[in-house]
């Protein structure tokens, strides 16, 4: 990632330079493809994310503007003879006048967290909601339940909420408040509330029934170019989660060497007399230079895979949005041309037609004021995190050389003090 007054750099094209044996093929796709230019075309101007967790995600107000702030932590296992599962504390504190206190405390599963993301998706069809973390961890990197694993997800969770919390339109959903606010109880009542069976299987065959019509005849242009970079998007993104769990995954198993090879030196040194200060010496840079890469990985697993994972689920996410709003498209379309070759009816399809054309135009124009908040988020997440990944670098290569440099230094003394000692009489 380039400075932040770098100018239309391509976002993806470091990984021209990654030189992976059996990826070659792979890798190609950023020489061919710089549609995505534009997704690095930052203004110096540009807010960068501050670290506060509760205020990243916040560009067009200032902290002092925000009225609803959410905290997830504080997890805790639950285990029953049916199941084992893990709830996390979710504390709100708000100035809002249609919450009745200004401060709840409620524990919510993995499974409410789903049900808010349905709920959601179900009112606000072609708005983009927030991606939660997979119901398991993704590649296999930890095990379920494990510490590490937990605190990965509640970091996601905390994210979840607070990326909604800062959305214009969902911050005021019903169902997001009673997330926030409802006892367990009062949660478990409310989601028997949702529509039937049957209601939902009619939902989904009117939803398959429309994906299946075809290419939609009608969509604005901007939405196909939304479709097309979406695409390249996803291709790219995907590309680049496989590409840093590699790096990932050969940084640890250098880091395992690593942590072997400084003891060997140790080990040695019991039995050289005449070089045992200089392979101690060895064995101590060694160990100074696996705590820095051990800081250097933190610092992958911590920023740059779960951001990157994010965003894999975010252009699955915008596809089925896109997909969404052509279903909506592609139903006024169907009304349009069974209208025009019906001579009877045509107030009662006219009005139908009405009310489908209010409908596409409210879809448009909520996709596409989610859109150019998503990409401004999106810019500033990712040169927010491939800057703080190349300073990292710039970091773990400053110390590491600094250690071994000192290191050289005094041996350099030792032997001229040697030598000196050797030309006397």
């Amino acid at each position: 990632a380039g400075a932040p007054g770098t100018a239309r750099a391509p976002l993806l094209a470091a990984a021209d330079v990654l030189a992976l044996d059996d990826e070659e093929d792979d890798l190609e796709v950023f020489s061919k493809d710089t549609s995505l230019a534009e997704v690095n075309s930052f203004s110096p101007s540009m807010p960068i994310s501050p670290s506060s967790m509760i205020n990243q995600y916040k560009f067009e107000d200032g902290p002092e503007l925000r009225d609803l702030f959410i905290t997830v932590d504080d997890p805790e296992s639950h285990i029953t003879a049916i199941e084992t599962f893990i709830t996390y504390r979710v504390v709100t504190k708000t100035s809002r006048g249609e919450f009745d206190s200004s401060e709840y405390e409620v524990r919510r599963r993995y499974q409410d967290f789903l049900w808010l993301k349905n709920k959601l998706e179900e009112a606000h069809p072609t708005l983009i909601i927030p991606p939660l973390p997979e119901k398991f961890i993704m590649r296999g990197m930890v095990e379920r339940f494990s510490d590490e694993f937990i605190e990965t997800r509640r970091k996601a969770l905390h994210k979840f909420l607070n990326r909604i919390a800062d959305h214009p339109t969902l911050t005021f959903n019903e169902d997001f408040k009673i997330f926030l606010t409802a006892q367990a109880w009062e949660l478990s009542s409310h989601k028997k509330q949702g529509p039937g069976l049957l209601s939902r299987m009619g939902q989904t065959v009117r939803a398959v029934a429309s994906s299946v019509r075809g290419a939609v005849k009608n969509r604005p242009g901007m939405f196909t170019e939304m479709n097309d970079y979406m695409e390249t998007f996803s291709q790219k993104i995907n590309l680049l989660d496989k590409i840093a769990h590699r790096i990932y995954k050969e940084e640890r198993e250098y880091f395992n060497e690593m942590k072997e090879y400084g003891p060997i030196h140790t080990l040695w040194s019991a039995s050289e007399e005449d070089i045992a200060d200089s392979l101690k010496g060895i064995a101590s840079c060694i160990d100074r230079c696996c705590k820095a890469t051990e800081k250097r990985m933190a610092g992958l697993s911590e920023n740059l895979l779960p951001i990157l994972h994010e965003y894999v689920l975010y252009s699955e996410i915008l596809m089925g949005v896109l997909k969404r709003r052509d279903q909506i498209q592609g139903e006024l379309d169907s009304k349009a041309d069974a209208l025009a070759n019906k001579k009877t009816e045509k107030d009662l399809f006219s009005e139908e037609i009405g009310k489908l054309e209010d409908k596409v135009e409210r879809a448009n124009n909520a996709l596409k004021a989610d859109w150019d908040r998503w990409k401004q988020n999106m810019q500033c997440d990712m040169r927010s995190t491939f800057t703080n990944v190349a300073e990292n670098n710039l970091r773990f290569y400053e110390e590491c050389l600094a250690i071994w440099e000192s290191f050289l230094a005094s041996q350099t003394v030792d032997l001229h003090v040697e030598e000196d000692s050797e030309e006397r009489p």
